[in-house]
């Protein structure tokens, strides 16, 4: 007999390991400089610095960090509608 509920196990299993891995991520950093812009980018995407001609902007930073934000639940919306269309 088919049990619906197997799969949470493996779905709990999964969301333990994105965690660890988010976390993970934001322990990570990645700096660019060019073209007398400097960038501090965390592995998880999300924009630390942005330093122009040795002036720190955090205007930059946070209009970039928003529209990441709201590109992710664009996507995080849009994968809800292709799942829910696939059932």
């Amino acid at each position: 007999m088919f049990n619906p509920l197997s799969g949470l196990g493996d779905l709990q299993k999964l969301q333990q390991q994105a965690q660890k891995m988010q976390a993970a991520l934001q322990q990570e950093q990645v700096v660019v400089e060019k073209n007398g812009v400097k960038v501090n980018v965390r592995g998880d995407q999300v924009i630390e610095l942005i330093e122009v001609d040795g002036i720190i902007e955090n205007r930059i930073a946070d209009a970039v960090n928003e529209a990441v934000k709201k590109t992710q639940e664009l996507a995080a919306k849009k994968l809800i509608e292709i799942s829910s269309q696939q059932q």
